[in-house]
């Protein structure tokens, strides 16, 4: 009898349609709030005011350096001069990496010098020997066991410039994968064209990770000029490099998440999250990655704050990203359990280029309003481009635990030719380009503050991580 009264329950649950989400919506006073914002930000000048300020007053940004603490009490001081009503900050431990110095030169019958960087994470050390040529990753991996022994790997392989700054996937790659892969063969050093476009003689640095088990050989980038003369030399015959990298790791260090809000006037525990990263590397003063990002965030929302938005909006200057998203991870680990509070979240990390396309993964219920918000993008010239972009870096983690997120995606046909380089400074900015940044990121924060419903975050399990 029990299980026939069960049984018919469940025919019925099974007959009854699923009751659909009610849809999000924007509000039409939002709307034109909006307007009224996206005028006033583009005539703002507070993004170059705070972008200005942490490359010139802190400068560079290495993670764990003294300037990496300057720049934390810098984010706290500036986060309360725009008038947010709540500013703390959060620990962020991780290994020191220390750059010391750094030179190579081709020895020889053609001697002459080279301009290179330290991978970030490489060994330190000094070795001489023949180079041997690989235009890509694959042709490294493909190489016999064993056949570099006693030799230097150089892959050869030149990013092209894309509007998504797509091939930085493969730049991006042999970095952090090349120097392994060069050990498994025998190599004693590896050397790479550097991950950028740039034909100026600078040198793009960023991350490397040695697989467990493997001992560190120096790893360094090579200027795209001296990478093509490299080239031309191997046509010659033999070329023997020495190189020679004092850095390495140094114990640990703590930074911190340093984190302003706007408290929302009706739904204050309700977040629309926003940021950058703090931490630069030290070639540059880190100015398109990512003091802008620091700038467009924090200005975006103390325009916003006056307009008294519905919703909290939290900006988070977030520790070292650079070498391995530490500030991203720990803020994902320390908010694990406010995925639904976390309402949306959109991060700015790709530099200041014109904002060209908007998406987001929200839910369809949602997707009204995201229409809503790109018609309000319109008049900024970005697009609404579905199925396009992905959360940028450091709100990545809390977005693999079910955060929603939107995208709006910089033009990065030029970003590498100056991303991670000395290059990356305040002159490379066009304050015009910036003030679209600004307005477009205040426009999406403030609709998104006073969105009737939600946009779809649903905590769910955090996938495995991927072993290095």
């Amino acid at each position: 009898m029990r299980r026939s009264i069960l049984a018919s329950a469940l025919l019925l649950c099974t007959a009854l349609p699923l009751q659909a989400a009610t849809p999000t919506t924007i509000p039409d006073a939002a709307l034109k709030t909006a307007d009224t914002l996206r005028a006033q930000a583009l005539a703002d000048d507070t993004g170059w005011k705070v972008t200005e300020s942490l490359t010139t007053e802190v400068g560079p940004r290495l993670a764990g350096s003294e300037a990496d603490a300057r720049a934390v009490a810098w984010a706290q001081a500036k986060f309360k001069e725009l008038g947010f009503d709540k500013v703390w900050t959060e620990p962020v431990t991780f290994p020191k990496w220390e750059r010391r110095s750094e030179n190579a030169q081709v020895t020889g019958a053609h001697a002459q010098p080279l301009v290179v960087t330290a991978l970030g994470g490489s060994a330190g050390g000094t070795v001489e020997a023949q180079i041997v040529r690989f235009p890509d990753l694959a042709a490294l991996q493909a190489a016999p066991e064993g056949s570099l022994a006693g030799k230097i790997a150089f892959v050869d392989f030149q990013m092209q410039k894309k509007l998504d700054g797509g091939d930085y996937r493969y730049g991006g790659g042999i970095r952090g994968r090349g120097p392994s892969e060069a050990i498994k063969k025998g190599a004693l050093g590896f050397l790479m064209r550097s991950a950028g476009t740039t034909p100026h003689r600078v040198v793009n640095t960023g991350i490397t990770r040695y697989e467990a088990g493997l001992t560190p050989i120096p790893a360094a980038a090579v200027s795209i000029p001296d990478a093509d003369q490299l080239a031309r030399l191997v046509k010659l015959g033999p070329v023997t490099v020495k190189l020679a990298l004092d850095c390495g790791w140094d114990g640990e260090a703590t930074s911190y998440n340093v984190i302003g809000e706007i408290t929302g006037r009706s739904k204050p525990k309700e977040i629309v999250l926003t940021g950058g990263h703090l931490d630069s590397w030290d070639l540059g003063t880190g100015a398109i990655d990512d003091a802008a990002g620091i700038g467009i965030s924090m200005a975006a929302a103390h325009l916003v704050a006056k307009q008294r938005p519905a919703r909290t909006i939290r900006v988070v200057a977030f520790a070292n990203e650079e070498q391995g998203l530490y500030g991203g991870q720990a803020y994902a680990k320390a908010h694990a359990k406010e995925i639904k509070q976390h309402v949306i979240a959109a991060e700015s990390d790709f530099g200041a280029g014109h904002i060209y396309a908007f998406d987001s993964n929200a839910a369809d219920h949602a997707k009204g309003a995201i229409e809503a918000i790109a018609g309000a993008l319109k008049p900024l010239d970005v697009a609404h481009k579905p199925g396009t972009g992905d959360p940028e870096s450091d709100i990545g983690p809390m977005a693999q635990l079910g955060m929603t997120w939107a995208f709006l995606g910089h033009d990065g046909t030029n970003y590498f030719d100056l991303h991670h380089n000395a290059d990356d400074t305040l002159d490379k900015i066009d304050p015009k380009d910036l003030a679209q940044n600004v307005a477009a990121y205040a426009v999406f924060l403030y609709l998104a503050s006073e969105a009737k419903g939600d946009f779809g975050s649903t905590p769910k399990a955090a996938p495995a991580k991927p072993g290095h």
